[in-house]
Parts: C-alpha cells; structure tokens; sequence
C-alpha cells in the first residue's frame, strides 16, 4: 500500500470553546491555515477506529444491522470500533469483530485507511479484511448501549442492499466493501 501524502499542519491560535463525550471532543479552535489564513472552525478529536469486513470460509460476509441513535434508525455495517488509548487498530478490531459479531479470525490483511469526515473531524478509520473465520462458542460482552443483529450475506445480496437502496450502509462500510473487492479481485 502507498503511503499517504504527508499532513499540512495548520497553526492553532486559540480554542475558544471545547466539549467532552465519551471519546471525543469538539473545539472551536482559531486557527492559520497553510495558506495564511485565520478563520474559526469547529473540530471533533477522535481517537481513530477500526473496522473490519469479515468473510466467513464458505463465502458469506459478515454485517451487523445496528441501531444508531443520531440518525434514529438501523443501519447496515461492519463491525468497527473506536480505539482505546494506546491501543493498536488491528488489536482494537480483533476484540471488536468477537464483541459485534461473535467471530475470531486467523487471517488479518490490511485495506488502508480512510477519512470519513474531514470537514470537521480528525478521525482516521483503519480497514481490514477479516477470513478464515472461526465463531466464537462464548461471545465476549460488548457495549451495554449496542443494539446489533449479525448478518450473513452472500457478495450478490450485499451489493443488491448498495445498489437498491433498500438498506441504509455508511460510508465507512461502502469503501471498506469497495476495497475489500480490489483487494479480493472480486
């Protein structure tokens, strides 16, 4: 995989507003861009998270339908996670992919990364490819405040759910699915 090109930090002048919730923090920061400009922006810190699109080793992929409470409905994804701090992505993913969807996997192949909101949030998502999977016979406790029903779908129903509509997908599952066919030369 390429490296990204390298960042263009801006200057930061001043925070004139800052906001804590669970992970992350929004700021209203004065700031200097590259170009020499100083203008406000508001900003959410994130620590970063990790997904996974998981393949069982008869070909079906594995979704979650979760409910998410700033959109008020179920929504089709894969599993991912928020990172702890200090904690690896391919680390924070594997205890996420047993927590979400009940699976351990053997084979782990890195997708890249994506930004999945850049006009007001640093978050940086970690995509893997997850196979060679082995359910979990005591699925570990997750989240109190998941609301998640496991999937299995063949790569055909999956891509009827994109094409259709029928189904609301994120757009950090839409681009680890898109890779994850790049990668598997589907």
């Amino acid at each position: 995989m390429t490296p990204l090109p390298p960042s263009e930090p801006s200057i930061l002048l001043e925070t004139t507003a800052a906001l804590e919730a669970q992970k992350i923090r929004f700021e209203i920061n004065r700031i200097k861009l590259p170009i020499g400009l100083e203008k406000k922006f508001g900003v959410i810190h994130h620590p970063g998270a990790s997904l996974a699109v998981p393949i069982t080793n008869d070909g079906l992929i594995v979704l979650l339908r979760q409910y998410r409470y700033a959109i008020e409905r179920r929504i089709l994804e894969f599993p991912a996670g928020t990172l702890e701090k200090d904690e690896e992505p391919i680390e924070s993913m594997k205890r996420e992919l047993g927590e979400e969807a009940g699976y351990k996997a053997n084979k782990w192949d890195l997708l890249g990364q994506m930004s999945p909101c850049p006009g007001y949030s640093d978050e940086i998502i970690h995509m893997f490819l997850a196979r060679d999977l082995i359910e979990l016979i005591e699925k570990p406790t997750g989240d109190d405040d998941e609301d998640i029903e496991v999937l299995h779908l063949t790569k055909n129903e999956l891509d009827k759910y994109i094409s259709s509509g029928d189904e609301l997908l994120d757009g950090k599952s839409l681009t680890a699915w898109y890779r994850a066919c790049q990668f598997l030369k589907l």
